[in-house]
């Protein structure tokens, strides 16, 4: 029989679970639900089910990258128990960054990844075995996560807050913001008080202000330019922590990078272009997952892998 790895990458808003061959072939790709456990509570039943059809694979190794893994206590056991529950195999549970950092890097020398989805959070390693991890970030929409979708969206609410008030003026971005959710003035407190998944919802406005910015929205403009400014900053206090000089090395990852303006903000406040990730973040978790089953994940797999991906 084949054997396979099996890598996993979620977040707040979603899972993608792959199973590859030795051969960096893709064999299963399927893409989820996110299992964040502070949102959803069915996060670990939602996991077992994920698990059954690549379960049924000859898997050497599976890695897992989850969020909020390694960040709580409690919650990092549970997700290792039910990791170590679903699979057959040697598994390894990492935070869902560390892995969007591997495919980025995949090995080569130190750098900084920046992770800007739902979330976000720095992490940077000079690469090197043994070598420290560094996180920057990531302390969740309550105090943290400057410069998320979830972040970004957060600032639309309040620019049209504001403005439906007469306290400041984004006319464009309110009436932008009103006809995307089909909402009336009256009914944008009780859309946002009454959601579900309030964070995963409120990420998912990120997309309108990036096409309201392209389309030259000055407002939106101005969300997107902070939030550049607030992800530059991770990367530079990680850089600096790793105890090196000069610009920092950096890719990314994340649903925010999908508007090109992003990754020149954060490049003009660095001084470095980004690094063009080498796999992405689910890549990094069967990179990993290569390694842990003994493999030689080469030059030439890791082509093979980015290009079936």
């Amino acid at each position: 029989m084949i054997d396979c790895v099996l890598g996993l990458d979620s977040g707040g808003s979603k899972t993608r679970v792959a199973v590859a061959d030795r051969q960096g072939r893709v064999l299963h790709l399927e893409v989820a639900a996110g299992l964040d456990p502070t949102a959803n509570p069915q996060w670990s039943a939602q996991l077992h089910a994920l698990m059954q059809v690549p379960a049924k694979w000859p898997l050497a190794a599976a890695v897992l990258g989850l969020p909020l893994h390694g960040e709580l206590a409690e919650c990092s056991i549970a997700q290792r128990d039910a990791a170590q529950q679903a699979l057959p195999c040697p598994v390894v549970v990492e935070n869902d960054v560390r892995i969007a950092f591997d495919g980025a890097f995949a090995g080569q020398g130190a750098g900084v990844l920046i992770l800007a989805g739902t979330g976000s959070m720095a992490w940077a390693s000079r690469n090197e075995p043994g070598a420290e991890q560094v996180r920057v970030g990531g302390w969740g929409d309550v105090f943290g996560d400057e410069g998320s979708a979830y972040w970004i969206g957060c600032q639309a609410l309040i620019l049209a807050s504001r403005s439906l008030d007469g306290r400041d003026a984004y006319p464009a971005l309110t009436r932008a913001l009103l006809d995307h959710l089909g909402l009336a003035a009256e009914q944008l407190a009780g859309w946002v008080y009454g959601l579900a998944n309030r964070r995963a919802e409120i990420a998912a406005l990120a997309e309108g202000v990036s096409a309201w910015a392209m389309a030259g929205d000055p407002a939106a403009i101005r969300v997107l330019d902070e939030a550049a400014a607030h992800l530059a900053e991770h990367i530079t206090a990680a850089w600096s922590r790793l105890g090196l000089s000069g610009p920092a090395t950096w890719s990314y990852a994340g649903g925010v990078f999908a508007n090109p303006q992003m990754i020149d903000g954060i490049s003009r406040r660095i001084g470095r272009a980004a690094c063009t990730p080498r796999l992405p973040p689910i890549g990094g978790a069967l990179w990993r997952a290569a390694h842990l089953a003994g493999w030689n994940p080469d030059q030439h797999w890791i082509e093979q892998l980015s290009h079936n991906l």
